[in-house]
């Protein structure tokens, strides 16, 4: 009896793990580790162990698979605290969160959007590390009268978190807003 199928087989649970390990999109990687799961109830189906094979299929696929996919998505969220009138038909605003939405975009980040009633509870809600981030209207005394109306920035942009910073500075081009780094750890915290 010919068994090069089973080789062929086995051969491809090494070829899934590493394409599992290099994939960048969480997503695509989601599917790559069903197919790696699928494989492997597969071997141990042929090798003539369906009770592993059936934990495998269950526990270890499609379980697993989902818990990733929760977890994959509920962390992919970059919370903007806002001010509701913001939003109000404001041209360079909705210009602004589409650009952010593009640069978190190609991270695989969902922008949502938080909205406060007033500024004391957007800042509020910045520290006590409810959102990530927070984008206000510039404060009337930040504003310099020297300075020609189109080169004001409306917005003012205020994150929490190095990393998106970083990421903003480096790709964010709208001249509508100011960023700022704002550190929220408390003495003697380090940062994650």
């Amino acid at each position: 009896m010919n068994d090069s199928y089973i080789y062929i087989i086995i051969a491809l649970l090494p070829l899934a793990a590493c394409m599992l390990v290099f994939q960048v999109n969480p997503y695509h990687a989601l599917v790559i580790r069903g197919i790696l799961g699928a494989i492997a109830a597969l071997v141990y189906t042929v090798l003539g162990a369906p009770d592993v094979a059936l934990t495998e299929a269950l526990v270890g696929t499609m379980l697993a698979i989902t818990l990733y996919a929760i977890a994959v998505r509920s962390s992919l969220v970059m919370r903007l605290g806002v001010i509701n009138d913001a939003a109000d038909d404001n041209y360079y605003f909705a210009k602004l969160i589409n650009e952010f939405r593009t640069i978190f975009g190609k991270r695989y980040m969902r922008l949502e959007l938080v909205t406060y009633t007033n500024t004391q509870s957007l800042h509020r809600a910045l520290m006590e590390k409810e959102v990530h981030a927070i984008c206000a209207r510039t404060e009337q005394s930040d504003r310099d009268d020297a300075v020609d109306e189109e080169e004001k920035q409306p917005y003012h942009t205020k994150t929490r978190i190095q990393r998106i910073y970083d990421i903003m500075q480096t790709e964010l081009s709208s001249p509508e807003t100011i960023l700022t780094y704002v550190n929220t750890l408390n003495p003697g915290e380090e940062h994650p």
